[in-house]
Parts: structure tokens; sequence; C-alpha cells
């Protein structure tokens, strides 16, 4: 055979396989409980993670593989409730992409990409990326150096943060942990902002895009899945939004990406893992939650070098105000530096109520002068000096002059503590050591 012939073969075979007709993998639902649903005759053609969509009273529900085993496929549904009944059919979809495009800017999604603040249907990108992509390479990286200004003095002063830099606010519920994330939305000097609002009230929602936001909306973009939606919904959210600015960040964008908050999409992994059938192994969290919180967290940050940034503020709740719970302590150990709002201060009045010594900022050396960190030091050495003796102090047993150290700590550290009150409306901090001394000499 000549090799003519065999070109004009080959060419007859891919011909002849474009036009065969495509085939949808399917099976019929075999069981459904109030979580899940199992789907027969599909295991062998699907895979963890992708999309199954379900026929029930004429539309199509789209659940995830979530188990797979000999016997069939656990699949969880996007929404709350599952429709379909015995022996209704369930076809495979693929795996989940997404194709955002710098238009998405200005717009309002859900964690399944689709547009609802009903400004029409959102433009299509020219790259498809996957929800679950891998992390940068750790030698690929490009280094976190350059300081970034938050407005917030409390913050610029003692957890100075840096471009590309990932950190943590940690606080219980009602200690203003969604105002500081406000007041942190506004720093400029991003081309991008991307917003994963997790497991938020539905009237927050509104409030958030009218208010904090609202002088930045032109260049975000808000994922949304409120409380009242399913796990499914809860537990994608954030992978939607970082799947946006990873697509930001590799046009060489600096994007500022805000997750509120990291822990309810930990509560939501906890349901799905428990409905795939995994063991509870602390405090009720399966061993894959604390797998998927380090691959989450770490495609945040510094893209490969010549492209951009993502500076990632992930918000935690920690609940009971325990900050040894082990969600708050596999997060703390992932990220750059944490900052801890405490409800004892807040019950002062003290707003935002930052844990100054109990808050670090790993990267804190990137930013302060020699000077800068030798003053810091002396400050933090005060106020720890300061709030050590405060029982001692409300018994009577201080008598000003026996300890000069003391002394200065009593005068100052008040006034430092009124120098960092700021309140949401206030401008923000333009040079905040500038600003405290001015305070101070005040």
């Amino acid at each position: 055979m000549t090799l003519n012939a065999i070109e004009r073969l080959e060419q007859a075979m891919e011909a002849g396989r474009r036009n065969l007709p495509l085939v949808r993998v399917a099976g019929p639902v075999r069981e459904v409980t109030a979580s899940a649903a199992r789907v027969a005759g599909v295991s062998a053609f699907v895979r963890l993670g992708d999309r199954i969509g379900f026929s029930a009273d004429g539309r199509v529900q789209i659940g995830e593989v979530v188990r797979i085993d000999a016997a069939g496929a656990t699949v969880k549904p996007f929404e709350s409730r599952i429709e379909a009944g015995i022996g209704s059919l369930a076809h495979r979809i693929g795996p989940a992409q997404l194709r955002p495009d710098s238009r998405w800017k200005g717009r309002v999604i859900d964690a399944l990409g689709r547009p609802v603040d009903g400004l029409g249907p959102l433009a299509e990108g020219p790259d498809s990326v996957p929800l679950d992509a891998d992390p940068p390479a750790a030698m690929t990286r490009a280094r976190v150096k350059t300081p970034l200004p938050t407005g917030v003095r409390a913050i610029d002063l003692f957890t100075p943060l840096c471009a590309g830099q990932r950190i943590g606010i940690f606080a219980g519920s009602g200690v203003g942990k969604s105002t500081l994330l406000a007041m942190l939305a506004g720093a400029q000097g991003f081309d991008s902002v991307v917003v994963a609002l997790v497991g938020e009230r539905g009237r927050e929602v509104r409030e958030f895009l009218e208010g904090p936001i609202a002088a930045s909306r032109d260049r975000a973009v808000i994922v949304v899945s409120t409380g009242d939606e399913s796990p499914m919904m809860r537990r994608q959210a954030p992978k939607v939004a970082l799947a946006v600015a990873e697509s930001f960040r590799d046009r060489g964008e600096s994007v500022l990406l805000i997750v509120d908050s990291v822990t309810r999409y930990a509560h939501a992994a906890r349901d799905v893992a428990l409905a795939a059938g995994e063991p509870a192994v602390a405090r009720g969290y399966p061993p894959s939650v604390f797998s998927d919180l380090p691959r989450l967290l770490e495609r945040a940050g510094p893209g490969a070098e010549g492209t951009g940034t993502i500076t990632g503020i992930f918000s935690v709740l920690v609940d009971g105000d325990d900050h040894n719970d082990p969600v708050a302590d596999s997060i703390r150990g992932t990220l750059d530096g944490h900052v801890v709002l405490d409800r004892a201060i807040a019950e002062q009045g003290r707003y935002p109520a930052i844990d100054l010594l109990g808050s670090i900022s790993r990267l804190s050396g990137e930013v302060w002068t020699g000077d800068q960190r030798e003053l810091v030091r002396k400050l933090k050495s005060m106020m720890s000096r300061f709030e050590e003796t405060r029982d001692l102090r409300l018994m009577g047993g201080y008598r000003a002059g026996s300890d000069p150290d003391l002394d200065q700590a009593v005068s100052l550290v008040p006034r430092i503590y009124e120098a960092l009150r700021q309140e949401p409306g206030q401008p923000p901090s333009r040079d905040a050591f500038l600003e405290l001394a001015h305070s101070l000499r005040g």
C-alpha cells in the first residue's frame, strides 16, 4: 500500500469518527436519600467531581459525583432538594468548567457561574478553566515583597501586608469580622477584586454590594452562596471565586480576593464528605476537609514569574470563640499571617477589635524599616505590660512612680488604643506611623 493510500485511509477513518453520533452515558436512579442519590450503570464512565444531570419534572437538576463504587455513583445535587425519583434517568455532563472574562467585572454570580444580578447573560471568555486547578509550582512562584497599604491603621502598623500575601481574619460571631473585611475591600492598588460570600445571610449581600464594595464595584466580581443554599453550593462558591481570580492573575493583574468565610466552606465540605461515607475524625470533620483546606488556600498568592498576584484575605469564624478549633488551627498553619478579633475588646467599644498582641504577619519584615520594627517592638512591649497588670491596677496595687516602665505604659497605651480606633465610614489611613505620632503628640 502506498503512502498516499495510507493517508487517504486515515482521513476516511477520521471523517467517519467525526460523523458518528454522540453517545450520552446515562443510568437509572436506584436510591434517593435526603442528601444524595445513587445512580447505577455509570461507574466506569464517571470520575469524582463530574457533573450529573437528573431528568425530573421536565427539567434537568444538576449534581456532582462524590463517590464511585462498582455498584454505582453517589451524586449530591446543587439544589437543596432532590426531585428525581426511583427510575429517573441520570446522565453524565462532564467536569465542571468556567470561562471567566474581564467583562464579568461589576457582576454578581452564583456558585454555578450563573448571573443573579438581573443584568443579562455573562460574556464567555476565550479560555476554559477548571474549578479545582492546582496551585502554581513552588519553584516557579514569584517572591512576595511589595508592601500593600490597607488603609486600616491597626493592620498597617502591627500586621502589615504585602501584595500576594494570604492572611486570615479570625473571630467569633458578632465581633466585627465582616465590618473589617468591608474596610479591607476598599484597599487601593488592585486591578480586580473578587469576593466570595459563603453562607452569608441573604440581607447582608445587598448591604455589602451597596455599601463597602460600592466604590470598587466596577472592578469587582461577587460570588454569592447564601446560608439557605445547599452545602454543594456553599462548597463550590470559593472554588468559583478562585477560578475567576486565577484567570485575572494569569493575565498579569493584581487581584484582591476576599472569602467570607472559609469556616462555612469547611462546614459544607464536611456535609458532602459525610454523605460520601467518610468517617468523622476530629470534632465531626472527615479527613478530606483537612486536605481540601490547604489545597484551596494555596491557590491564592503570587503567580508564576511574569504573571500577577492574588492577595487573599480569608475570614475564619471561630466556633465558640475557640481559636484552637481544628479548622481554625489548620487554616492558621497554612496562611501567611492572622489577625485575631477579640470579643472582650469589642465589648470595650474599640473597633476594629483587633488583638494586637495575638495577631501576626509573617511578611512584616518585608514592609517595616529597621526603625519601624524597633518602634513596633517597644509598643507591643508596653501594651503587654499594660494588659498583664490590668487586674493589679484595678485592685489598687499600682502606685505611680514605683515603676517607670509601667508608668509610661499607663500613660501611653490608652492613647495608642484611642488613635487606632477607626470606623468604616472614616477616611482610610494614608501613613499609619505618622498619624500615630501626631495623635501621641496631641
